[in-house]
């Protein structure tokens, strides 16, 4: 495997960052997660303009222009002859000294893995996944901004490892007032007869590309009440669907929640026609691997 590294595509072994740099010893950074399908890069302009507003946000100056980027991205997937794949782009604030001081970090550190992914097995898709809501609360938005995607994600891990314990895939985390915020990496949505509703960002939901596609998927193709707006555990568990999105999990269905069964305990049907609508949408656009990818 090929991996991009400040400018290089190396070997994987040889693709090593300084014990000194800020995003391993901060967490101080900002990533993207990216598909590939059927030779198409998906939704890259829209994951590299969230990359730098990121970046922004935390005074990251990124090296390189999003055209290099994007061509970055392609040199990468093409040296490892990849037609379907994930993508993590990941810019650290580079190698500085023991200290806080993000001046005292010359240049960032740019890095590009691209690999084959399968967050959840097929099972789940078919049949849905039981999620479980942590005790671990998501950082409150004052302090950290959930629109920033930062590698400082030792809240979701947290949260995530509580779920392990108890044999879930997956965990709902609530924002301090008690509100659903999002899962330890996806986002959450709940059908309720014609009406979809997903927790809106400031509630400490990031503003995920996947749950953007949804909404507009839902609101103009099947014709859904889409809002955007605070829900308590207990509207989860009386919800006739609920289902999470991500880049890597896409569109998978939630059938328990806390032990509890979700609609009749199977995958919705509103949930399922959007599953079809999201796969459909990834197979015919994005920006081309190689030349003559349809």
């Amino acid at each position: 495997m090929k991996v991009y590294l400040n400018g290089q595509l190396v070997d994987k072994e040889k693709a090593v960052v300084s014990v000194f740099d800020h995003g391993l010893l901060y967490g101080d950074g900002v990533f993207e997660g990216i598909r590939a399908y059927n030779g198409r890069v998906f939704k890259l302009p829209e994951h590299l303009d969230r990359l730098f507003n990121s970046a922004r946000a935390i005074m990251l100056e990124v090296p390189m222009s999003k055209k290099a980027l994007e061509e970055a991205v392609i040199a990468t997937l093409r040296a490892n002859k990849l037609r379907d794949a994930y993508i993590r782009l990941v810019v650290t604030r580079g190698e500085g000294d023991l200290g806080l001081d993000p001046q005292k970090c010359e240049k960032a550190t740019v890095f590009i893995i691209t690999d084959k992914i399968a967050l959840y097995p097929q099972e789940f898709y078919d049949k849905g996944l039981s999620v479980i809501t942590s005790s671990v609360k998501r950082n409150i938005s004052e302090a950290l901004s959930p629109s920033i995607k930062s590698l400082n994600y030792l809240n979701n891990v947290l949260a995530k490892a509580e779920a392990s314990r108890q044999n879930a895939p997956e965990a709902i985390m609530l924002n301090r007032e008690g509100y659903v915020a999002e899962c330890t990496g996806d986002n959450i949505f709940v059908v309720k007869e014609n009406t979809l509703v997903t927790p809106p960002t400031w509630a400490g939901a990031l503003e995920g590309i996947t749950r953007n596609i949804v909404m507009d998927i839902a609101r103009n193709k099947l014709k859904l009440l889409v809002k955007e707006e605070v829900f308590t555990p207990y509207h989860v568990y009386v919800g006739d669907e609920v289902f999470l999105t991500g880049t890597a999990a896409e569109v998978v269905p939630v059938t328990t929640v806390d032990g509890r069964m979700v609609g009749d305990g199977k995958p919705g049907k509103m949930t399922l026609k959007l599953m079809k609508e999201f796969r459909e949408l990834t197979r015919l656009s994005g920006v081309p691997i190689y030349e003559g990818s349809t």
